[in-house]
């Protein structure tokens, strides 16, 4: 048995989906199959979900929703117009929209339930049009298929007892088409992934199922060993190792949502990535471990938005518990944390700008001196970081060397360096201005 997920770009329109059955009727073993809602179909469209998004905002400052709903509806009827298929979605999407403009409940609970409207009509309209060429096919709702989460709106995490209910999919003789993205708590709330959890839904279903292998369809033949937009024609990566994805995806790579993996790493069920445009295409194939190639580096990716925060105080290595506190303080200012490089005397932390406004950074600088008494302590942001990655790392020596070298060789100077014990990424920080010519030098170090 195969999963196979399709993301928002390989639904996006009539055309797209006459390709997605293509793919699925093409393997008999392709019986589980995930879907996002319709993505762009050009860089001036706008992807279902941020429609979605749209009405719901409009619906909570009590205005007018009647142009925002007529745009989703407007995307599915394209769609449906041209796979000659009921209005039956049309009509699914116009109840469930005023059940929920209308009922009483919680208003985040509404919004949630809005956001998933993409998917869950996405997979009805395919499977009503597997169905019309000749399949075998049937919609599967996430608490049907068993997709049991916390309740954590927007950011909802898989029960471990999900994983049971899931495995019965396998006593189904038909293709189920079950829509990603979210699924429903123990007291049969509906909750949602954090944007990109389609991804998600699809490798804890694979996992669930115990699949051979998940395919992850999408725009590109495979993952590329660098942005595209940063170096022209990249080469290729022909397979990775989950630790290397899940750095890569973290910093920056966009091909994966950086959680999606964790189900499928953990059942060691192998990932391939394919083209849905070009499902010939060779792929990447994503396993939990690999042979040794000889090349310590698989790839680079870099991401910006970070900043740091420097604290230093003579003597800290001696002070128990300075860094448990000083994390503390973050803590209760709802802060989480990327890395901490530090010294003997001095800790920075990294954290994303998007968390920390100028009024909450005076409220934990004054924090830190009131109740550490550091010598100094100040913030940097416009920080980027760049992460060379890759699990043969460890056995190369002056890798980071190279890296450092190459970094230098562009004019670029490096604030941090740190590297993990598990030795599967070197990450340097350096200014966002910088980006572009430190991979592009990194780039040239290590493929060309």
């Amino acid at each position: 048995m195969k999963v196979a997920k399709f993301g928002g770009s390989s639904v996006a329109s009539a055309e797209q989906l006459k390709k997605v059955a293509r793919i699925i009727e093409s393997d008999e073993s392709r019986r589980v199959v995930v879907v996002s809602a319709p993505g762009k179909r050009d860089d001036a469209d706008t992807k279902v979900t941020d429609l979605l998004i749209e009405l719901g905002q409009a619906f909570q400052n009590g205005e007018d929703t009647t142009d925002e709903l007529n745009a989703v509806l407007s995307r599915f009827k394209q769609i449906i117009t041209e796979l000659d298929l009921t209005d039956r979605v049309l009509k699914d999407i116009k109840e469930d929209v005023h059940k929920l403009f209308t009922e009483g409940g919680d208003i985040d609970f509404k919004l949630e339930a809005l956001k998933a409207i993409g998917e869950d009509s996405l997979a009805k309209v395919l499977s009503e049009y597997l169905v019309k060429v000749g399949m075998d096919a049937t919609y599967l709702n996430p608490k049907d298929a068993g997709i049991m989460l916390s309740d954590e709106p927007g950011s909802a995490q898989i029960l471990d007892e999900s994983f049971d209910h899931i495995y019965n999919i396998r006593k189904r003789d038909q293709i189920v088409v079950i829509p990603g993205f979210f699924g429903y708590t123990k007291e049969g709330k509906l909750v949602t992934f954090s944007r990109g959890g389609s991804d998600i839904t699809g490798s804890i279903v694979a996992a669930g199922v115990e699949a051979e292998l998940y395919e992850n369809f999408t725009d590109v033949d495979s993952v590329y060993c660098v942005n595209p937009q940063i170096v022209h024609n990249p080469k290729e990566i022909t397979s990775l190792t989950y630790k290397e994805m899940r750095e890569l995806s973290y910093a920056g790579f966009s091909v994966f949502h950086a959680e999606a993996l964790i189900p499928a790493f953990k059942a060691e069920i192998p990932v391939s990535i394919k083209n849905t445009n070009n499902p010939n295409a060779l792929g990447t194939i994503i396993v939990s471990r690999k042979e040794v190639r000889g090349d310590p580096v698989v790839g680079i990716a870099s991401d910006k938005g970070f900043m740091s925060l420097y604290v230093s105080k003579y003597l800290m290595n001696r002070e128990v518990g300075f860094g448990r506190r000083l994390l503390n303080i973050l803590e209760d200012e709802g802060i989480s944390y990327e890395h901490t490089p530090s010294g003997i005397d001095d800790l920075s932390v990294i954290i994303r700008e998007n968390q920390m406004d100028e009024e909450k950074e005076q409220v934990v600088i004054n924090r830190i001196n009131q109740e550490l008494n550091p010598d100094t302590v100040y913030t940097e942001r416009g920080l980027a970081l760049i992460m060379v990655v890759g699990e043969e790392m460890h056995c190369h020596v002056g890798t980071a060397a190279k890296a450092a070298q190459a970094i230098g060789d562009a004019g670029v100077n490096i604030e941090m360096i740190n590297q993990g014990s598990s030795e599967v990424s070197l990450m340097f920080g350096i200014k966002e201005a910088g980006v572009k010519k430190a991979v592009q030098s990194l780039y040239n170090a290590f493929f060309e």
